[in-house]
C-alpha cells in the first residue's frame, strides 16, 4: 500500500504575526515554522500502517527551500521519502493542482491530507484534489480502517459521527482522532539521523490557473481593558452588560 500524506508548513501558535505591504503579505522573519497539525496526525496514523501492514510512506509540500526542515522533521518521524513542488503556494487551486500531480505520477492507494491548514483554514484542498483525479474523498476523517481495497471510516459531523465504507483510491482530511495527541511521535535521533539520508527530491511546478488573492490581512483588534465593579454596585455591573457588553 502507497500512501502519501501532504505536509502543510505552518507557522507555530507561538509565533508573533506580522504583515507587510500594507498589510497584504505574511512576514515571514523570526516565525517558527512546525507540520500543520492536521498533518501530524494524518502522518503518525500513516506509520501505523506502515508498522502494521506494510505500507511505503511519501510526504510532499508545495513551496520553497525553506520549508525543507518540515519535511526533513517528517522523514524522522517514520516517512519514507520525501517530494517538494518548488512553487509559492499562492492559493488553494494552485496547491491541490500541483498535489494532484504528485499524486498522478506516484500511483498512491491512499492520500491522507489534513482537513485544513493552521495558517490560512481555507479547508479546500483535500477536496479540491479528489475533484479533478477522481478519488474518493472524506473529510473531517477520525478513524480509517483499510482491508484490501476496502476502507471504512469514520467522520466527524455536527452532533455525532458517521461511520461510512468505501473503496481505494482514497484521499481523506484527516484530525485528531485518526490518533490521540499522546500518541504522536517524536523524532527520536535515530531518526533524525537516518532522516537526513532519505531521499528528498525536488519537482517544478506545473501550470495552473492562480484565481484568488490576498488583499488585506487583518490581525483581530485587541482586548480592551478590564473594568473592575465594587460588589455591592448592582446598577454599575447590570449597566456596563446591557449597554457596552450588549449581553444581557
Amino acid at each position: 500500500m502507497k500512501i502519501l500524506v501532504c505536509i502543510s508548513h505552518v507557522p507555530d501558535t507561538t509565533s508573533k504575526i506580522n504583515f507587510t505591504n500594507d498589510d497584504s503579505q505574511f512576514d515571514a522573519n523570526g516565525v517558527q515554522f512546525v507540520i500543520n497539525p492536521n498533518d501530524e496526525y494524518g502522518l503518525t496514523r500513516a506509520v501505523w500502517f506502515q508498522e502494521q501492514q506494510g505500507a511505503t510512506i511519501t510526504v510532499a509540500t508545495v513551496g520553497g527551500p525553506e520549508t525543507e526542515p518540515t519535511l526533513r522533521k517528517a522523514l524522522a518521524i517514520g516517512a519514507n521519502d520525501a517530494i517538494r513542488v518548488n512553487a509559492i503556494p499562492t492559493d488553494s487551486f494552485f496547491v491541490a493542482k500541483q498535489l494532484a500531480e504528485v499524486i498522478k505520477n506516484g500511483a498512491y492507494d491512499i492520500v491522507i491530507a489534513g482537513k485544513e491548514s493552521l495558517d490560512y483554514n481555507g479547508g479546500m484542498v483535500p477536496g479540491m484534489i479528489a475533484g479533478i483525479l477522481g478519488y474518493n474523498f472524506l473529510n473531517s476523517c477520525t478513524d480509517l480502517i483499510v482491508d484490501g481495497n476496502n476502507v471504512k471510516a469514520i467522520r466527524e459531523i455536527d452532533g455525532g459521527r458517521e461511520t461510512v465504507s468505501t473503496m481505494l483510491p482514497l484521499i481523506i482530511g484527516g484530525q485528531k482522532g485518526l490518533v490521540e495527541e499522546k500518541d504522536l511521535r517524536i523524532p527520536n535521533m535515530r531518526g533524525i539521523m537516518t532522516a537526513r539520508t532519505k531521499t528528498l527530491t525536488v519537482v517544478e511546478s506545473v501550470d495552473a490557473a492562480v484565481n484568488t488573492k490576498a488583499i488585506k490581512f487583518e490581525k483581530p483588534a485587541p482586548k480592551s481593558a478590564v473594568k473592575l465593579v465594587a460588589a455591592d454596585n448592582l446598577d454599575e455591573l447590570i449597566n456596563l452588560l446591557h449597554n457596552e457588553a450588549k449581553v444581557i
